[in-house]
């Protein structure tokens, strides 16, 4: 490891959208002939940050992982095989994967739930199965890497806001206690309604007029202004505004993510390697904060 004292190298919060997984001609087909922004903004992402910075460990907030009762983080030593997605095996199907994991950040971050009024378990039986939040992310910014790669869930099925942010506070003092350098990535969509199934072929493409609703739109696009303005605080004390829009898995990923690196007191300005784009009703965008000279609490109070 790289150093006796943890930190966060960087974060984003990025799409994963079963279309980036599709062979280019298809993608091509469903977007009138243009590439969608996602799939370039993650060929940059890689060849800008993943290639060049230090660090030794990438830790997904996966939003497909659901949990119940608790929070589970995976704590395997290494996690390999093939993957096809039940939701959409036409284009998610057999996709190799293998990658070192750190047992020793999942275990400390376990270890820290309690203490933050929550509860985490770090996991590593070999059939616990991984999603695709995670393994479409690692086939485009980690493969070839060899860097240590964990996921952690989200419990969605019965938590909120607070939950996920004292989650979030219990990843962020496992990292500063560790001697790690991390990305964190926070995987998963902005507002994420999908249109009906008898009309969703007409809405594939990824021009934003597509998104559901013009309510959905106009929140995407105004928490991604004051993302990119390091307003991290409006995002946080607006959720229940943004919750009528129905952002995926609650936005656990962005929460957990942004209280790891200081929550409310966070103001890293957003970087965006995409651009906003529809994924038949969905919002979706790649943000990517890069750590701030002076830390990321950098707000008062």
């Amino acid at each position: 490891m790289g150093s006796t004292v943890g930190e966060v190298a960087g974060a984003g919060l990025l799409a994963h959208v079963p279309t980036i997984m599709l062979p280019r001609e298809q993608r091509l087909e469903l977007n009138g002939g243009k590439e969608i922004s996602l799939v370039t903004g993650l060929e940059r992402l890689r060849a800008e940050v993943f290639e060049t910075l230090d660090y030794d460990t990438v830790v997904v907030l996966d939003s497909h992982w659901f949990t119940t009762v608790e929070f589970v983080v995976s704590a395997h030593e290494v996690r390999a095989g093939l993957f096809t997605s039940d939701e959409l095996p036409r284009g998610m199907c057999r996709i190799p994967y293998d990658w070192r994991g750190d047992p020793g950040l999942a275990g400390a971050m376990a270890a820290l739930g309690e203490q933050h009024g929550t509860w985490i378990t770090a996991i590593d039986d070999p059939y616990l199965p991984v999603h695709y939040a995670t393994v479409n992310l690692w086939a485009y910014l980690g493969r070839g890497l060899d860097k240590r790669w964990i996921t952690v869930s989200n419990t969605a099925q019965t938590g909120d806001t607070e939950d996920f942010l004292r989650a979030g506070r219990a990843l962020g003092e496992a990292i500063a206690q560790s001697a790690r350098r991390v990305l964190l990535l926070a995987s998963g969509a902005m507002s994420h309604t999908f249109w009906p199934l008898r009309e969703l072929r007409a809405h594939e493409a990824s021009d934003p007029a597509h998104v559901r609703t013009r309510e959905a739109r106009d929140a995407d696009t105004e928490r991604i202004g004051w993302l990119q303005a390091g307003e991290h605080a409006r995002v946080i004390d607006t959720m229940p505004e943004f919750l009528r829009v129905r952002p995926e898995a609650k936005f656990a990923h962005y929460l957990m993510m942004a209280a790891a690196l200081g929550g409310r007191r966070l103001t890293a300005p957003g970087r965006p390697f995409s651009d906003y784009e529809n994924s038949v009703g969905t919002g979706q965008m790649h943000l990517w904060f890069d750590r701030p000279a002076a830390g990321w609490s950098t707000a008062a109070g």
